[in-house]
């Protein structure tokens, strides 16, 4: 029978991120069903709550520790590596203390500067219901603002962007998953080369994915400007889109944009593909649902660049046997989720990267364990669709952890497709991944739309 160990340790913080991957490493451990660590927040506690699990006294300063476990040694276990783990936060928290000791405010840090040079940038991840206050503090101290918070409502992201408008600097986000600066990688982000292709993305794995299929192909990037998965939706109206192309365009290692977004609403797709029309800098667009895809965007700036399209390496299983049911998209990527929905033209997809999954538990690209929940429950004769996106802070090594359920389903008789984004140079090594991912039984393809392309047509070869 299960047992819990639930606490909260008062003054204790640490980032969200940072959290997440603790909480991701405590669910790996033997015996261990459920690890929630987290800020206590109104959000937090109601997910734990949710789970089953008895809350502690805790203000939102505290942090939330809530385990559930095979039994008291494995509790134990994980509260020893928990300790570890969070004293090694600790440490680098405290350094970072003594070499910024009078920046007790993003304002203040942006007085002092970095290095020789003034700050330009600030990187807001903290619990969505405070990344405003963060942001706008960025803001009116004349920094950009990278915003990887998500669940920060759609009112206060617009008027951060039409404050950063006035003020003449970008906001990425909310919800940024993925940015290069310079070369510089921010949240999830992959290994690319230097180059003359900059991008805007209204999507962090749309990003990743183009970029990745570049840099296949030996293309590289300047920068990859992240704006947030709303910045196309009608309440926002593309304000960093068009602040982004803009700062492309004049941008002297630029050559070309690319411009990726989830569906986008038409209005604001008019609008933004009219002033991408009115830029100096041509630009290529791979907008969802306007009769683009991702793979086509990528091979449409090679194109444009004089470059021959390769072939997208790909590892077909050995043996796929054609599915008799329905398709099934179990995503990790809300933009890679949208784009193999309306390549496959039916089926039931779920992003599992939505806000309504990531509230207090780890991003799917770090914690695999709502996808294979999922993939355990796709019945004989369904098709399973997944991606598995690789480059820093993404799971170490994904394959490890979906492999198993991926060996199951084949086993009962249900074909698996994996989509692997990632970059030669990632740190979990792209043909490592796809190897062991098919010697597991799945067919992996490092274009999203083919992998899709590909399901579909397990299930049409059988009707």
């Amino acid at each position: 029978m299960s047992a819990d160990l639930v606490e909260a340790r008062p003054g204790v913080y640490h980032d969200s991120v940072s959290l997440m991957r603790v909480s991701a490493a405590l669910a790996g451990l033997p015996g261990i069903e459920v690890a929630v660590v987290a800020m206590a927040t109104e959000l937090n506690l109601g997910l734990a709550a949710g789970l089953g699990f008895a809350l502690p006294e805790a203000g939102q300063g505290d942090l939330l520790v809530a385990l559930r476990g095979a039994g008291p040694a494995e509790l134990e276990a994980a509260r020893a590596e928990l300790d570890r783990l969070l004293a090694g936060l600790a440490v680098r928290t405290a350094q970072g203390r003594d070499e910024e000791r009078s920046a007790r405010t993003v304002r203040s840090a942006a007085l002092r500067g970095v290095g020789d040079g003034p700050a330009t940038l600030a990187l807001v991840s903290v619990p969505g219901p405070y990344a405003f206050a963060e942001a706008m503090d960025a803001i009116e101290a004349g920094l950009s603002v990278m915003i990887f918070s998500d669940n920060v409502p759609v009112e206060q992201e617009v008027l951060l962007k039409r404050r950063a408008a006035e003020l003449g600097t970008l906001v990425m986000g909310p919800d940024c998953g993925t940015a290069v600066i310079g070369g510089a990688g921010l949240g999830f982000a992959n290994v690319l080369r230097p180059g003359p292709v900059g991008v805007v993305a209204a999507s962090g794995t749309g990003a990743q994915q183009v970029t990745c299929l570049l840099d296949l192909a030996g293309v590289g990037v300047s920068h990859v400007l992240g704006v947030g998965g709303r910045d196309l939706s009608a309440e926002v109206a593309g304000l960093s889109t068009l602040r982004a192309l803009a700062a492309l365009d004049a941008d002297p290692a630029t050559e070309l944009i690319v411009l990726v977004s989830k569906p986008p609403v038409p209005e604001t797709a008019r609008a933004v593909r009219q002033a991408a029309r009115e830029l100096a800098t041509p630009v290529v667009t791979a907008l969802l649902g306007q009769g683009d895809d991702l793979t086509r965007a990528a091979e449409a700036v090679l194109r444009a660049l004089g470059i021959s399209v390769p072939e997208w390496p790909s590892w077909p299983a050995p043996a796929s046997p054609p599915g008799t049911g329905t398709l099934r998209g179990v995503y990790s990527g809300g933009t890679l989720c949208a784009e193999a929905e309306l390549v496959a033209g039916s089926g039931e997809f779920t992003d599992f990267g939505d806000d309504a999954y990531t509230r207090g538990r780890a991003h799917p690209m770090i914690d695999p364990s709502l996808r294979l929940d999922a993939l355990a429950r796709v019945p004989r004769g369904d098709v399973a669709l997944l991606d598995v996106v690789l480059g820093h802070a993404a799971d170490p090594d994904p394959a490890a952890g979906l492999a198993p359920g991926i060996a199951a389903a084949v086993a009962r008789g249900v074909p698996v497709v994996v989509a692997l984004v990632g970059s030669r140079d990632d740190p979990q090594g792209l043909t490592a991944q796809a190897e062991a991912l098919r010697a597991a039984g799945a067919s992996v393809f490092t274009s999203n739309a083919h992998a899709a392309g590909h399901a579909a047509s397990l299930l049409a070869g059988a009707r």
